[in-house]
């Protein structure tokens, strides 16, 4: 009884996008749109049908993924998170609920500019910046390269600055609402390309300065 109250908030937030949808469903096209470009045009349609194995990948594959990984993980590690993982978990299913809800809303209104995906985007890679350094070393979450899996300080000071980095990136891509969508878009990645990479190198040099 008591996991089924833990498990309720998230099971309750996951489930939202597709009580949305069968809200909505009468109002939707029989031909939905399924992929944009930058610009907005859609370049592929799809039956609505398909929405549905979509809101399943988007909210109810990734609660179930959320759910199960501290049991897969080897080391334990995330389970020994506590709080701190249920927290981080919390933030994603939130933020995958809403993107869905977005997303059904988008193609339920066309004239829906897709501006707020990318800021949506940012302010998840923001949370999860800030609760980085909490995560211990393990094979499924995390900046996961050889050299922090091989060494565990290398791993705690590669998080470090990840965090901050990913902190400060994803509130910059937050930012990218202001700009035009095509502008978005290459800012946006921009700064993918700079918290990905800079937090890998890192994690060598650190690596090699162990050794």
């Amino acid at each position: 009884m008591d996991k089924i109250k833990k498990e309720f908030p998230y099971l309750s937030i996951a489930i939202l996008p597709s009580i949305y949808l069968a809200y909505i469903w009468n109002k939707l096209p029989e031909k939905a749109p399924m992929h944009m470009q930058l610009n907005g045009e859609v370049d592929r349609w799809g039956n609505k049908s398909e929405l549905l194995f979509m809101i399943f990948i988007l909210t109810g594959f990734m609660y179930l993924l959320l759910l199960f990984l501290p049991k897969i993980d080897p080391k334990k590690n995330i389970q020994n998170m506590g709080k701190k993982f249920d927290s981080l978990r919390l933030i994603i299913t939130v933020f995958l609920s809403v993107l869905a809800i977005y997303i059904l809303y988008s193609i339920q209104n066309p004239n829906t500019k897709p501006t707020l995906l990318f800021p949506l985007v940012g302010l998840l890679i923001a949370f999860s910046g800030n609760y980085m350094k909490t995560i211990k070393p393990n094979y499924f979450m995390g900046i996961r390269t050889p050299w922090t899996l091989e060494n565990e300080e290398v791993w705690k000071k590669t998080h470090l600055l990840g965090g901050k980095l990913w902190f400060i990136g994803g509130i910059l891509m937050t930012l990218t609402f202001f700009l035009e969508p095509q502008l978005q878009f290459y800012t946006f990645m921009s700064i993918v390309v700079v918290i990905s990479i800079i937090p890998i190198v890192y994690s060598y040099l650190e690596f090699k300065k162990q050794k």
